[in-house]
């Protein structure tokens, strides 16, 4: 994994992703599972298992997912090459620590040897959980932070349903830890998925309010990845490549659920989104939002949305610079002030979270000041507040939920 080598090191404002700026500081990382990608690809995920010499697959997924057929065409594609596969659709949004538990037991009842998710990032994040628990036992909220679990793990294959999460190709998963209202954010090279299947055709199922979160949460990522102090030369790229897809092409496709171009555009974007935090990391606006969806269980991207303007306001102190290069991936006019540039891409996350239709303000979604006592200390010892490149206190916490609120 990619981290700065000392949490107090400060993004240098002249700082260049291009060269060997920091040579001899740090090591570089780049971990991805098997990417394959485009329309029609769903239908390989047989092949891929019987390449693979897989054998058992237990698929999971949700309601919503099973609905629009998806999991059952993974099936049927398995069965053509000879996989019978189990089905589990016990995932609600925001997986909860006893739905792995639930999971768990019918991955053992069913004797898999692989695992499949099909469907959005809560989907992929409970199949990796089922994956880690499955060789690890324990219960799943004990494996918060990085490289907690040691034992192997089964494989795992990701199909994702939504334009935004990017779990399928991160060493990430988060889980909801539902008698202390908080999620839990597990690292570990173990939990990047073997295959990452992206068929953009799966994104033409959701509903606008869903694929409006995912893929302002796809963006969120790719900012918090550009500006982490994690970030270099392997992981910018993507984060910047992912900027301006999202930017051309998330507000079509939700306006138009049937645009396959725009579905296509998302889907791309959310990918390098989810190459570059893995790897990167993210900030401040994750490791928030995860404690007000412990508490709340509100979408995650949508909560994203609503911080993320203060966070980059916050940040903007000591990194400026790379919001400037920001604004250009989003096609603002970034004027010759670095800081007139991120209060510049602030503001247009703002205004597109509004076209989104996203409510503006904690406080319209149910969040009050009296609760922001109960997020400091979780978000403060989440994994992704390390590379926030402006260092965050308690008083920091609190001064960006109040003005969010």
């Amino acid at each position: 994994m990619a981290v700065a080598s000392s949490r107090q090191r400060i993004l240098a404002p002249d700082r260049s992703f291009e060269t060997a700026d920091d040579a001899g500081t740090r090591a570089h990382k780049f971990q991805v599972p098997e990417v394959i990608f485009g329309i029609g690809t769903l239908d390989e995920v047989g092949g891929v298992l019987r390449r693979r010499g897989w054998d058992r697959p237990m698929v999971v997924s949700d309601e919503s997912v099973s609905a629009a057929g998806w999991p059952d065409r993974a099936v049927r594609s398995m069965a053509a090459v000879g996989l019978d596969a189990a089905v589990w659709r016990g995932v609600t949004p925001n997986p909860k620590d006893y739905e792995v538990d639930l999971g768990l037991d019918a991955f053992f009842d069913c004797g898999a040897d692989v695992l499949v998710a099909v469907g959005g990032g809560s989907c992929i994040d409970a199949a990796k959980a089922i994956a880690l628990l499955s060789g690890n036992g324990g219960q799943i909220c004990s494996y918060g932070g990085i490289d907690q679990a040691v034992a192997p793990i089964p494989p795992m294959v990701m199909l994702p349903s939504t334009g935004g999460s990017g779990a399928d190709v991160s060493q990430f998963c988060v889980v909801t830890d539902t008698a202390r209202m908080t999620k839990v954010t597990i690292a570990g090279r173990a939990l990047v998925p073997d295959v990452s299947l992206t068929d953009p055709v799966l994104l033409t199922t959701m509903d606008a309010e869903v694929a409006a979160h995912t893929g302002i949460d796809a963006l969120s990522h790719a900012i918090e990845a550009y500006v982490s102090l994690a970030s270099d030369f392997l992981t910018a790229p993507h984060a910047m490549a992912a900027t301006r897809g999202m930017a051309k092409w998330l507000l079509r496709s939700v306006e138009d659920p049937g645009d396959l171009v725009a579905k296509e555009g998302v889907a791309r974007a959310s990918l390098q989104a989810g190459m570059a935090f893995s790897n990167a990391l993210l900030g401040a606006t994750h490791a928030i939002s995860h404690q007000i969806g412990g508490l709340s269980d509100l979408p995650h991207g949508l909560l994203n949305a609503i911080l993320l303007p203060h966070v980059v306001r916050f940040n903007a102190e000591v990194c400026a610079v790379r919001y400037k290069e920001v604004a250009v991936g989003l096609g603002l006019d970034a004027g010759d002030d670095p800081s007139d540039a991120a209060a510049a891409v602030a503001d247009h996350i703002e205004l597109l979270a509004a076209k989104l239709g996203i409510p503006y303000g904690l406080s319209a979604v149910g969040v009050k000041e009296e609760h922001i006592e109960s997020f400091v200390a979780g978000a403060l010892s989440d994994v992704y507040m390390t590379t926030n490149p402006r260092p965050v206190g308690a008083d920091d916490v609190r001064d960006i939920c109040l003005a969010a609120l």
